[in-house]
């Protein structure tokens, strides 16, 4: 016993991915315990794949659409997100622990954290195919993405700089959850990014929403 609890926390990367782990062990006992619908914690609002064409002005912390591509790979909106990230932790736990004994890393002391750089990379390939069964599992009980919600009249906040035929990116909360969508400005005016915007309409291929500057203090003083 002493040997097992030795492993899961020893060496450092070991411990990391025990822990990080443990917390999604934590979260499923209490979804169990509480009644939570299983779901995905990041909403992509009605289904929409956010194919950013982005301001190269911008200061993005990250191409959405890139972002988007990788959840793809990993079936994200085929089964639920939480689902995923699940999955793609426990792989990633096991390979950890594997590779900590195979090379021996409890020599390697604290550096044996670079070691979960290609564990991630190769735990994430692996969900990719760990999930398939899974696809399949949702499909037959009718699972088609997230829940979809309203969000004509809702404040976003901007993600990228928008202007004339420009297609941006948007975040917002809708209860709770964090929905990232595509937006365009409804007059082509320069939207900057981090700005404030209303929903105003839905393009008619719902690819996109439409968006003004939204009118409140901070940008009236």
């Amino acid at each position: 016993m002493a040997n097992i609890v030795d492993l899961l926390f020893n060496p450092l990367s070991n411990a990391i991915m025990t822990v990080t782990t443990g917390v999604t062990v934590i979260y499923w006992i209490f979804n169990l315990i509480f009644g939570s619908v299983l779901g995905d914690g990041d909403l992509d609002a009605d289904g929409i794949d956010a194919d950013v064409d982005a301001d190269a002005d911008a200061d993005l912390d990250g191409d959405s659409s890139t972002w988007d591509k990788l959840l793809a790979f990993v079936n994200v909106g085929k089964v639920p997100f939480m689902i995923v990230l699940s999955v793609f932790k426990l792989i990633a736990w096991i390979f950890t622990l594997a590779s900590s004994i195979v090379f021996n890393l409890v020599t390697w002391g604290w550096m044996s954290v670079f070691i979960l750089f290609p564990v991630i990379f190769v735990a994430f390939i692996v969900t990719r195919f760990a999930t398939k069964p899974l696809v399949k599992l949702y499909h037959a009980m009718g699972y088609n993405g997230e829940e979809a919600y309203d969000l004509l009249g809702r404040s976003a906040r901007m993600l990228s700089t928008i202007s004339g035929d420009t297609i941006g990116a948007a975040e917002l909360k809708v209860q709770g959850d964090v929905a990232r969508i595509n937006v365009k400005s409804k007059t082509g005016e320069t939207i900057r990014f981090d700005a404030d915007v209303m929903i105003m309409d839905e393009s008619p291929d719902k690819k996109y929403y439409i968006v003004v500057p939204e009118v409140n203090l901070a940008n009236i003083v």
